[in-house]
């Protein structure tokens, strides 16, 4: 894919940075690769995580292997300014409210939003790709933090619910399911939720939504019983009455 995308929106949102038997991102970078094509640079967002320095190093190394140089937010003196040069973003997991507070004190919120849909990459992982839609209430973190709001970048009009688990018959935990809160969620919110499970990411053009990835997702509407979606799936007709335009 080359640099030259004009205000095309383009994000890739994926469930999570590692799955189990493979390293940090190993399973996306064909898809972060073939999403980024040429560009040269990337500016990270490590505030979901504490130690943002450890962070950044662990990003830049692997953004490195696969041929992109990779400046972090928190060590440039100008964020903004940074955010405003940059050729694509990358937002890492870690805890959602930490993450959404960080954007807010740092005023990152509207210039990520502008930036994006002038036509910059996207690409967030876990939190990172939560804080694409509408706001936060389908993470499943604890609110460690409390930011000013629950909106978040509303990139997409759905949510997003990564690390999606479907219920263990097997299993003697009498807690809530990941899909019984989701239908809480839609008790109160109209927005659709797409459940993410490991392995999967959604690649999104403008109003185009393509699952990319090995297994399949699981999509709530309200008012409409779950569907799956298989790898290769396009979700515009499940989410795209709720896109932004």
């Amino acid at each position: 894919m080359s640099q030259d995308r004009g205000k095309s929106k383009q994000l890739l949102l994926i469930s999570s940075s590692v799955v189990y038997g493979r390293g940090y991102l190993d399973h996306a970078e064909g898809e972060i690769r073939h999403f980024l094509g040429d560009i040269e640079s990337v500016l990270f967002v490590p505030f979901a995580l504490y130690d943002c320095d450890a962070y950044a190093a662990k990003a830049r190394g692997r953004f490195r292997i696969m041929g992109y140089n990779l400046e972090s937010a928190h060590q440039v003196p100008d964020a903004r300014r940074a955010l405003h040069a940059a050729q694509a973003i990358f937002i890492g997991g870690g805890n959602t409210f930490r993450l959404l507070k960080a954007l807010y004190e740092f005023d990152l919120l509207l210039a990520i939003r502008h930036k994006v849909e002038d036509g910059t990459p996207f690409v967030g992982s876990s939190a990172g790709s939560i804080v694409a839609g509408p706001s936060i209430k389908t993470t499943k973190d604890m609110p460690i933090v409390e930011p000013p709001s629950f909106e978040a970048l509303g990139l997409v009009g759905f949510q997003i619910s990564p690390h999606y688990l479907d219920p263990d018959p097997a299993s003697t935990h009498m807690g809530e399911t990941q899909e019984e809160r989701i239908l809480q969620f839609l008790e109160e919110n109209d927005a659709p939720v797409v459940g993410l499970r490991e392995g999967t990411m959604l690649r999104v053009e403008n109003e185009s939504v393509l699952l990319k990835g090995s297994v399949a997702a699981r999509i709530f509407r309200r008012g409409h019983p779950p569907v799956e979606a298989a790898p290769g799936s396009r979700l515009d007709e499940l989410v795209s009455q709720r896109m932004d335009g």
